[in-house]
């Protein structure tokens, strides 16, 4: 038996194989060093004001293991976590190394099971602050394309086929309107951070009488008196992050398909600047932009986390186990890594996007997108009933088409005369006309709140970012009171460490 195993164990006489750790326990442990460590030595301190509170450990006992805890560094924690390659055991090593022997009764009563789920908690939802505020970034950027082009019409889309002409400043406010929601999700996602794990011992909670609530609060959470058992054996905030992850990817991705759609040279609505574009090895003519590829492509990684997460977590017993705290949450990191990279890279897109105005305007008045406000005219002011409106105003556009006419050349006398074989009178087919296929005045018709025209568009702009500075000041609320306790833990730390050798101040 190795001195390494048989200080931590009597059940085992042999340490991890050296495929053991090469291919599972040295990676993990890799990564717990550079991202979990803080939050591990975040809950240490906790529990040492834990055991002071209890009176478990005396004033200089706690004091000498708050002070070792202090030095405890990734170098630290490494050396002393060779043995079994974790991070728990290395964390004990550390501190044993740094005062030579320890006082007999730290760690009674603990389980590495409550302490890996809130570090892991805790990492969670350092990551959802993380992305939120990239998420807000983002909606900033929307808001300033959409004001840029409040008034540059372009033509609206459906069944891939040209509808009606709306406006780009209504078309961004659309993806705006959707982050928002993303964010009011992501709200609600916060929630599932709220119950700390600590003191739910290894699933049936603890015999000595831990304050759950007041180790909660020092560590930034709302409460920790939940069921034992859920708070190490749910593993809930990897499902739930993914799949929000997941929701907002999926929209990201069709709004990124009509740009490049869009940006394509059948349409050449758009341009970015060479800067995000790319060549082609053979074909000189060609300007690509594969960092729209790499967007949708990367967004479909997000879904792609959600799935492993969930196949990985279901059919496991309800219980603590490595298979669902470790391996099914193992791609939860690359998959807030893709999230914030699809963030700012299309961030990046939206800020330097340039709209080409006179295309866009060409392509609405090539074709006939005045056909609903056609028979709306017809309806409204001429008196034909509305399911006949739509056929006549169809009637005109197949008879104006076949001879030529573009959109912006009414005829009125063709139209009369189809309103006149339908059974109805019309005195000026040519005002009805103008006033349906003239694109502007086609805009400025839409009056219905979230509609097209220039005053809704507006007003959403305005309702919006008023949503927004609400939706940052509850996060920087939220963040506050993480960052809260974590100050008057430190405090307390600073409290303690001030006591002498004797235990007095």
């Amino acid at each position: 038996m190795t001195a390494e195993v048989a200080a931590l164990t009597g059940r085992i006489a042999a340490g991890p194989s050296a495929l053991l750790r090469a291919e599972v326990l040295l990676p993990q442990l890799r990564f717990e060093l550079d991202n979990l460590l803080p939050h591990y030595l975040a809950i240490e301190r906790v529990l040492v004001l834990e055991y002071h509170r209890m009176g478990v450990l005396t004033d200089a006992d706690a004091a000498a293991v708050a002070h070792a805890l202090s030095t405890v560094d990734k170098v630290t924690v490494d050396a002393a976590a060779q043995g079994m390659a974790d991070i728990a055991f290395g964390v004990e090593g550390a501190v044993h190394a740094w005062l030579g022997e320890v006082p007999p009764a730290w760690h009674v009563d603990r389980s590495r099971n409550d302490l890996q789920a809130t570090a892991q908690k805790m990492y969670g939802r350092d990551r959802v602050f993380a992305v939120v505020a990239e998420l807000v970034d983002l909606v900033r950027a929307v808001h300033r394309l959409a004001e840029r082009e409040i008034a540059t019409v372009m033509p609206g889309y459906t069944h891939a086929q040209p509808a009606q002409v709306m406006t780009a400043g209504f078309y961004f406010t659309a993806l705006s309107e959707q982050l928002l929601h993303s964010l009011d999700r992501f709200a609600a996602l916060l929630g599932v951070f709220a119950e700390c794990p600590m003191g739910a011992g290894a699933m049936t909670g603890g015999d000595l009488g831990w304050d759950r609530d007041r180790m909660a609060a020092l560590l930034g959470f709302r409460g920790g008196s939940g069921n034992a058992l859920r708070a190490v054996a749910a593993r809930d905030w990897p499902l739930e992050a993914t799949a929000e992850l997941c929701l907002l990817g999926v929209p990201l991705s069709r709004f990124v398909t009509d740009v490049m759609t869009w940006a394509g040279a059948g349409y050449g609505f758009l341009d970015l600047p060479d800067e995000l574009s790319g060549i082609s090895s053979a074909m000189p003519q060609k300007k690509n932009f594969p960092v729209l590829e790499r967007l949708r492509a990367r967004t479909a990684r997000l879904a792609g986390g959600f799935v492993e997460v969930a196949m990985a977590q279901r059919g496991t017993p309800f219980a603590n186990s490595v298979e669902v705290s470790k391996e099914a949450s193992a791609g939860v990191p690359a998959t807030f890594d893709d999230a914030g990279s699809v963030l700012r890279l299309l961030r990046a897109v939206l800020d330097s996007l340039v709209l080409r105005a006179d295309r866009l305007r060409a392509a609405c008045a090539a074709e006939y997108l005045g056909g609903f406000g056609l028979a709306n005219g017809l309806c409204l002011g001429a008196g034909v009933p509305w399911r006949q409106a739509q056929v006549v105003a169809g009637r005109y556009i197949v008879a104006a088409m076949a001879r030529g006419l573009p959109p912006g050349e009414p005829d009125g006398a063709l139209l009369e005369d189809i309103v006149r074989d339908a059974g109805f009178p019309l005195a000026d087919g040519h005002e009805l006309l103008a006033e349906a296929f003239d694109l502007d005045r086609a805009l400025a018709a839409k009056r219905t709140a979230g509609s097209t025209g220039p005053g809704p568009v507006r007003s959403l702009l305005d309702r919006q970012r008023a949503e927004l500075a609400q939706a940052e000041k509850w996060w920087a609320g939220q963040r506050a009171e993480v960052d809260g306790g974590r100050r008057r833990a430190d405090r307390l730390l600073a409290d303690l460490l001030s006591c002498d050798e004797g235990g007095r101040r």
